[in-house]
């Protein structure tokens, strides 16, 4: 099967042509409005979340109905939290680490377990939502870069940096060579810029509001391919002024999207707003999912050049 997030604007252009029906005679067909044209284009172009809280999976008697957790109709992939409070540490996170694990297991009619963007697509081909680990809470890091390469051989994919010191310098620099994906979500302006100044991979920010970040943050973020992962309220409108403002001084490269507040609405309108304000396909193919992946994607090739190769 083609994999959906290689060639999206083929996909969305069949979608919408499809929504249109065939009782119009050819060359003149119905023209769609902007909630029938977004939900056409969710359909073929799935949402990369940026932030979902995983149920209470280390409770002793977890409710049922929280498993999996629940999603938006248009979500194809997401980020599952590992953040723990400061006092548990490491040993919280690994226990965290394992039961998300054991949860997605347990679902494999709705979830599978992705480290690549290539399982990413592949688990949507195969009709699941593809989970990533991540981010860890900076703390759990414990200061030790051993433990940031245990994390990424257990499956993390994502570490959150929430100060910046030598060691984070250090660290920033081991999750560019192991592939982990750089999460300044939380972090303050500072800490952000000197960030992007020594990452070589594109950063997320998994959950973020863009009228918090300074103008030249948001620039520089721009300038290296990072990504801002913007919460979806239901407030469409609200929402649409700070993508439009993220768009403005970052560039629509670098636009995401975090979680919706509200799944059973999704995330159809939103984009029916977006549409209304003249957003083009390719960028809402790439707020969807487009940018996250490619950062990604970028994280990967990053990581897959400083391997050793072979004699």
């Amino acid at each position: 099967m083609a994999d959906l997030l290689d060639d999206p604007t083929t996909t969305f252009t069949f979608a919408r042509a499809a929504s249109a029906g065939d009782t119009d005679p050819p060359g003149h067909p119905r023209p769609l409005d902007e909630s029938t044209r977004a939900r056409a284009l969710l359909a073929a172009q799935p949402v990369v979340e940026g932030h979902t809280d995983p149920p209470h999976v280390t409770d002793p008697d977890p409710d049922p109905e929280d498993l999996p957790p629940v999603r938006a109709a248009e979500a194809g992939a997401q980020f599952w939290s590992l953040r723990v409070d400061a006092d548990d540490g490491v040993l919280g996170t690994l226990r965290r680490i394992d039961a998300v694990r054991a949860l997605v297991a347990a679902c494999p009619e709705h979830l599978r377990l992705a480290h690549t963007t290539a399982e990413m697509a592949h688990a949507r081909n195969c009709g699941r939502v593809a989970v990533l680990l991540g981010p860890v809470s900076w703390a759990a890091v414990g200061g030790s870069l051993a433990a940031l390469r245990a994390y990424h051989a257990l499956g993390v994919r994502a570490v959150s940096l929430t100060r910046y010191d030598r060691f984070a310098r250090e660290a920033v620099r081991e999750m560019n060579r192991l592939g982990l994906v750089l999460d300044l979500a939380g972090a303050d302006p500072d800490t952000v810029r000197q960030a992007l100044a020594v990452s070589r991979a594109p950063v997320l920010l998994t959950r973020a509001e863009p009228d918090a970040l300074p103008d030249d943050v948001l620039g520089l973020l721009g300038g290296k391919g990072g990504v801002c992962m913007v919460p979806v309220t239901p407030d469409a409108s609200a929402t649409a002024d700070g993508l439009d403002r993220l768009r403005a001084l970052a560039g629509p490269r670098s636009c995401g999207l975090s979680h919706t507040t509200a799944p059973a609405v999704g995330y159809a309108p939103l984009f029916a707003e977006l549409l209304r304000r003249d957003w083009q396909a390719q960028d809402l193919v790439a707020l969807a999912h487009g940018n996250a992946t490619r950062a990604l994607r970028e994280t990967e090739f990053r990581a897959r050049a400083y391997r050793p190769k072979a004699a």
